[in-house]
């Protein structure tokens, strides 16, 4: 009879394996088990315990001002800018409430969604909005200066990780109206140009700070504290601009240029008892409130930072020059040939003329180059320099405006052989806008240089007014050569003049034209283009206004009478009319102008 056998793993198994004896199965201590645990949770305990202890009680302040620190949220309070006001007190700029459009790009949940809702409202593209806020960045801007109606309507959507912050907006109410004087000021709030950037310091004022503690989605925490500083508002300034003039002005230059296709103008318009500057006007323009449209040449103020040689307008200065050291009286007689040789170079007239017996008089009517070269002989090129450096040539005009350009004259110890007789009748020296009507004024005021001014007075916040600083007299040639040079300057808007076109029915006017080349910086050369003015006084026999006007590369016409006298006569038929100074109907008295003249 057959058994049955167990296979040796199975035997194995059931009795401990081999052929030892077998093994019995004895359960482990459960309580030894318990043990370990509880000292493992114990452990951890402890752990735990040790760093609440560390929280709460060691490092509690500390702990507490980190976490105050982590929501708290510090926001700048922009100061008001001071406004900029005409003469009387109309606004020229201003300062506007707006919202500046932020967001935490780590709050915004949804990027496409939000972009979708806000691309309409602020007037962007959606992807821009979306690019704004693909970011690590927790502060960004999405839209900077939006109105307050704007940003209520971005409120209004309650997005989360959107915000406002306070801030002010420069506009300014009449548009490009005394733009380039103004200047502008740049969408981050700093000063781009203009009286904006050198009275930056009084206009700007001190922005505030408001600190609050925030909660989720960095919105103010209303029982949280609070901390304000409030801010402080700009000074305010009151400039001596005539917003009426200066728009005649604007007009009436913008106009010319366009009918002489020339490549830009100026008009200045001077009291001369004062230096006050009632209009300024420079073309082509800006309009401030949209800087970034404008190239840098249209931003500038070229009555102060271009430079250019004044031509005849500056044979004032000779004349004047020559008077004041009696060299010489509006009666004296010159023999004045077409062209002659000074220095080894040929000077002539404009045009070809036999030779005149022209008085000084008649020398400055007619413009004559080499009878001013005459004139000027009489007293040497020290003196002719010293008198054109008191007329304010190459000197500062006072203004303190940036980018001013000063001019130049230089001293006789550079000058060439030629260089006398050319300065003499305005080459080879550079004059601003400013400093050139300024020239005129001088002489309209009995020969007592008053340094221009634009400043009236300053506005405190708490509207305490303070006038500006009035600027000193400088006596430059005394009140009889001034007085000569006026009437001698009538005889240019006579008939025998060349600014007829100058003339004002019912006043006397003084003027002078001046037509020079100008410079090719390419080539540091003369070439084909020329600078045209006129600058004239009104009236002639108590003058109230000066006026000056810069034509820059005139295409149609070349003549500073022809070019600049109608904007002249325009402008200072509204400023005399503005200050009520009534026509009185006298004729200029008539002067000599040749030899032959004198038994007249």
């Amino acid at each position: 009879m057959s058994t049955s056998t167990r296979p040796p793993g199975l035997k194995g198994w059931l009795d401990g394996g081999g052929d030892g004896p077998a093994r019995t199965y004895s359960p482990g201590d459960p309580s030894k088990r318990l043990r370990l645990l509880a000292l493992g949770v114990a452990f951890v305990l402890t752990i735990f315990t040790a760093r609440l202890v560390d929280l709460q009680l060691l490092n509690r302040s500390g702990r507490a001002e980190e976490a105050v620190a982590d929501r708290t949220a510090v926001v700048t309070l922009p100061a008001a800018r001071g406004a900029i006001y005409d003469d009387k007190m109309r606004p020229l700029a201003e300062s506007v409430q707006a919202v500046d459009v932020t967001a935490d790009p780590r709050l915004v949940t949804d990027k496409d969604a939000t972009a979708d809702y806000l691309a309409p409202i602020l007037n962007l593209p959606k992807e821009q909005i979306v690019a704004t806020l693909t970011t690590d960045k927790h502060f960004v801007y999405l839209a900077k200066q939006v109105t307050p109606e704007t940003w209520d309507a971005v409120s209004s959507l309650d997005l989360r990780g959107v915000f406002g912050q306070r801030t002010t907006k420069r506009f300014y109410p009449s548009g490009e109206l005394a733009a380039n004087i103004l200047g502008y000021v740049r969408e981050d709030g700093e000063a781009g140009a203009g009286l904006e950037y050198g009275l930056d310091k009084e206009l700007r004022g001190q922005d505030g700070q408001k600190i609050f503690e925030s909660g989720l989605g960095g919105r103010q925490i209303p029982t949280g504290s609070e901390r304000e500083r409030e801010p402080v508002p700009g000074t305010s300034v009151q400039l001596t601009i005539d917003s009426d003039l200066q728009w005649v002005a604007q007009r009436a230059i913008e106009q010319r240029v366009k009918e002489v296709d020339a490549d830009s103008g100026t008009v200045v318009a001077i009291d001369p008892t004062t230096g006050e500057i009632k209009a300024l006007a420079s073309v082509p323009t800006m309009n401030p409130n949209f800087p970034g449209q404008a190239n840098d040449a249209n931003r500038n103020n070229r009555a102060l930072t271009e430079v250019f040689e004044p031509g005849s307008t500056s044979k004032v200065m000779t004349m004047a020059a020559v008077l004041n050291e009696r060299a010489a009286t509006p009666r004296t007689v010159f023999t004045v040939p077409y062209s002659f040789t000074r220095g080894g170079s040929t000077f002539r007239n404009h045009d070809a003329h036999p030779t005149y017996q022209l008085t000084l008089a008649g020398i400055l009517a007619k413009s004559a180059n080499t009878g001013t070269i005459e004139a000027a002989e009489l007293i040497g090129g020290d003196k002719l320099y010293d008198y054109i450096k008191k007329f304010g040539v190459g000197e500062p005009t006072g203004l303190q405006f940036p980018g001013e350009s000063d001019g130049y004259v230089p001293p006789p110890s550079e000058w060439s052989p030629t260089s006398f007789p050319t300065i003499a009748f305005g080459q080879g020296l550079s004059v601003n806008a400013i400093q050139a009507t300024s020239v005129f004024a001088t002489i309209a005021n009995d020969g007592v240089r008053m340094p221009s001014t634009l400043i009236k007075n300053y506005i405190s916040p708490e509207g305490a007014v303070q006038p500006a600083q009035a600027p000193e007299g400088i006596q430059v040639v005394d009140e009889q050569a001034a007085k000569q040079t006026m009437r001698m300057m009538e005889q240019v808007v006579g008939e025998e003049g060349t600014a007829q076109m100058a003339a004002i029915p019912g006043y006397r006017v003084a003027g002078k034209t001046g037509t020079a080349y100008r410079i090719n910086d390419a080539c540091g050369c003369y070439d084909n283009s020329v600078t045209a003015s006129f600058i004239g006084v009104a009236p002639a026999d108590d003058p109230k206004l000066v006026v000056g006007v810069i034509v820059q590369n005139p295409k149609k016409s070349r003549y500073g009478g022809l070019t600049g006298g109608p904007v002249f006569r325009e402008v200072m038929v509204h400023g005399l009319q503005a200050m009520n100074v009534p026509p009185t109907g006298k004729e200029s008295p008539q002067m000599p102008i040749f030899s032959t003249d004198l038994g007249q």
